[in-house]
Parts: structure tokens; C-alpha cells; sequence
């Protein structure tokens, strides 16, 4: 299937002189990284008489380390989550580690592991700048191994100047990816951050490993915010037959996000991600109750997907088995949204969009009109990713 995504134009005048006079603007996005992983083979090591709180608690090590760590379950058969393993020291092998490493099918190299670093940065240098004329805010990843693949790409030089910082929690998904968030240490400052299990199990009953829904909250530009980045369960084994696995993950998110905004309702929430379905899914239409129509926020309904909209255009930021989807979604809270445009005194929305530069899009062959991804089978293509980023540009009068 070919040209079978239709691309946001980016607007000629920028944020700033539309409105005709000083705005203050932030750009929230997020990416998925493709496979971000360095070139050594490596595994989980829970070590559980740390503080779960503490990065040491769940961390990512080479695997010729493991013969120096002290283990007390060698061949654990138990439930893999946090609180099970509590007091107990395993050790859990990364499902694609082995995958890429220089050694295997992949060849997966140090220049490659560069080349892919400076890839991402790259997109994220730009994610939002013909709006706000700097790199966003907030961003989450998606699909990456460990922190240290994420402390490397803060490094880029592309976006070191804007002196992102890191928050990663190692997850127990299946394959030994994660997700995370960086911001820019100057205009957002976090309070607290948590991952939250999805739990999700098989057509035979036996429990599957996902990614954690991740959230973080604190302050953007002194306005009190909270953002929820998710990776859903996948299609795999068609759609019907998988989505209790994303109703799952619909019922943890909104419990989540509830939860923050009963706090406190003035709370600004961003919910992020690959959700592995479309807007118009059960899993966020039923589950997470997240409208597409702004005419539809009410006291039982507050979350609005900004992504709806570019639904019913025809944009998609993925093709899965050859069909366009829009699996990459912003949903935010009914607060953020302003009905007349007005500037106010705190953020509204202004405008989401999926990203896709020239840049991004397969020119030509069987994938004509896709994203420009990094891999072809065992072959690096130079590419971003098999997802377009999206992202959300916020305005306030200063």
C-alpha cells in the first residue's frame, strides 16, 4: 500500500505572530525510538532488600557481570513484579537482548548504536520548533532498554544544550524494553514519579509481561502537571482476540489518572503514547473514556483525545499489517482545553499533530509513504522509526 498517510502541513507564521503579540509556548510530545538499545547483551537484576523507590532495587546489567552478583533465587519460577520480589535476589535474561549485539544477525555495532542516537535526536530537536522555535519540553520515549541508552541520547549533540533530564524505570516486558521521559531541567520540575503494573495474560491463562504505565508529575513553567506515558499490549494474534490485554491497560491508566486529578482537579493531565489502538477503539473510547469532541467533556467524561480530529482526516502514524492506524495518541484533561482560543494566564492547548517530516517518510518502494524505519528485517536502513512522533504545543499569555 502506498501514499497512504496523509501529512500536516507545517504552518507558514509561527505561534508568536499569530497571536500578534508575547506568548508563552511548550511543546509535550513523545517518540517511538525503534529498538534504542547499546550493543552489549545484558539482563534484569532485581536485587530486593533495596528500597523500591531506589534505581538499584531493578537494574539493567551486562550479562558477563551476572557470576559477581549475588543471587538467591537461581532459577526463580514466581511472578515478576515488584512487591513478589521483595527480598529475594534474581536475575531475568532481556528477551532481545541477545538480538542486538556486534555478534548477531543484526550486526549491530557501535556506529550503528551512534547513528541511532543521533537519528532520535535529531527528531526531537525538532518535534514542535516551527511553533515554539526550541525543542519540547517534556518528552517520552518508547522503546528503550535501559537508562543508560537514555543518558546517551540526552548526550547528543543535536539536544545537549537543552540539558535534559532522565526518568527510567526498568520494566519486566517480555522482550527487556522500556519507556521514559526526559525535560528540560530548567522550564519543568518533577515531584514525584511511579510505574504502575498492567496485568495481562494469554488465551491459555499464563501471565504475559508488558510495559508499566510510567507516570511523573511536578511543575511546567511553575503550573502544576502530571504526564502518564504508555506502551499498550500489541496486536499480536489479531485485534479481537488481544484487546482484553489493552482494556487492561485502559482501566490501569484511567485509574491512574483519576486518582491524580482527585487530588487535585486543577492538575493538568497528559496521557501519552502507543496504545496499540485507534481512537476510536474500545479500549480508549469504553475503557479509558476518552472523548474525540470537545462538546463532549463533562463531569463523567474529562479527558479529550486530541488525536480524534486527525482520525477522522485520514492521518495515520503507523501502518499495521497494511493499514493505516493512528496508534499514537495525546489525551489530555478537560482543562487544558480552551473553547474560544483565548490566550489565558495558564496553559491551553493550541494545536497537536503527528510529525512527519520529509525526512521521516519512505520515498519510495513497497513502503512508500511510511515511516522511515530503522530496520529491514536484519538490515539498518539509516531510518528513525516505524512510528511518526506526535506531540502537543501549549500556549499562555505571560
Amino acid at each position: 500500500m502506498k501514499n497512504i498517510f496523509t501529512i500536516v502541513a507545517i504552518l507558514s507564521i509561527s505561534l508568536v505572530a499569530a497571536q500578534k503579540r508575547q506568548v508563552r509556548a511548550a511543546t509535550i510530545g513523545f517518540l517511538n525510538v525503534e529498538n534504542l538499545w547499546d550493543t552489549i547483551r545484558s539482563a534484569d537484576y532485581i536485587d530486593g532488600t533495596k528500597d523500591r523507590s531506589n534505581p538499584a532495587f531493578h537494574r539493567s546489567v551486562p550479562l558477563d557481570s551476572i557470576k559477581y552478583l549475588e543471587v538467591t533465587d537461581k532459577d526463580y519460577k514466581g511472578p515478576w513484579n515488584d512487591e513478589s520480589l521483595i527480598g529475594k535476589k534474581v536475575v531475568r535474561i532481556q528477551g532481545s537482548s541477545e538480538e542486538f549485539t556486534p555478534k548477531s544477525g543484526k550486526n549491530y555495532t557501535y556506529d550503528v548504536y551512534k547513528q541511532k542516537l543521533a537519528n532520535e535526536a535529531k527528531v526531537i530537536s525538532e518535534m514542535g520548533k516551527s511553533y515554539t522555535g526550541t525543542a519540547p519540553v517534556v518528552v517520552g520515549l518508547l522503546e528503550v532498554e535501559n537508562r543508560q541508552v537514555v543518558e546517551d541520547l540526552v548526550k547528543e549533540p543535536a539536544i545537549a544544550k537543552y540539558d535534559y533530564g532522565v526518568v527510567h524505570y526498568n520494566s519486566y516486558d517480555y522482550r527487556g524494553i522500556d519507556i521514559a521521559f526526559i525535560y528540560q531541567k530548567r522550564r519543568f520540575t518533577p515531584s514525584k514519579s511511579w510505574t504502575k503494573e498492567i496485568k495481562i495474560f494469554g488465551s491459555e491463562g499464563k501471565r504475559e509481561y508488558t510495559r508499566d504505565v510510567l507516570v511523573l508529575t511536578g511543575f511546567l513553567d511553575n503550573e502544576k502537571v502530571a504526564f502518564f506515558l504508555n506502551h499498550w499490549p500489541s496486536r499480536r494474534g489479531g485485534e479481537a482476540i488481544s484487546l482484553s490485554k489493552r482494556n487492561a491497560a485502559a482501566k490501569v491508566l484511567r485509574q491512574q489518572m483519576d486518582s491524580v486529578r482527585a487530588l487535585d482537579p486543577s492538575t493538568k493531565l497528559f496521557a501519552m503514547g502507543d496504545f496499540n489502538d485507534d481512537p476510536v477503539s474500545p479500549s480508549l473510547k469504553n475503557g479509558l473514556k476518552a472523548v474525540g469532541n470537545p462538546k463532549d467533556l463533562s463531569e463523567e467524561n474529562h479527558y479529550l483525545n486530541l488525536m480524534y480530529p486527525l482520525y477522522k482526516k485520514g492521518i495515520a502514524s503507523l501502518a499495521y499489517q497494511d493499514a493505516p492506524n493512528l496508534f499514537d495518541q495525546i489525551i489530555v484533561s478537560s482543562n487544558l482545553h480552551s473553547p474560544n482560543k483565548e490566550l489565558r494566564k495558564d496553559y491551553t492547548v493550541f494545536k497537536a499533530e503527528i510529525f512527519a517530516p520529509d525526512y521521516l517518510i519512505t520515498k519510495e518502494g513497497n513502503y512508500k509513504g511510511y515511516p522511515f524505519r530503522s530496520w529491514s528485517g536484519d538490515k539498518f536502513t539509516g531510518g528513525y522509526s516505524d512510528h511518526f512522533p506526535a506531540f502537543v504545543v501549549l500556549q499562555k499569555e505571560p
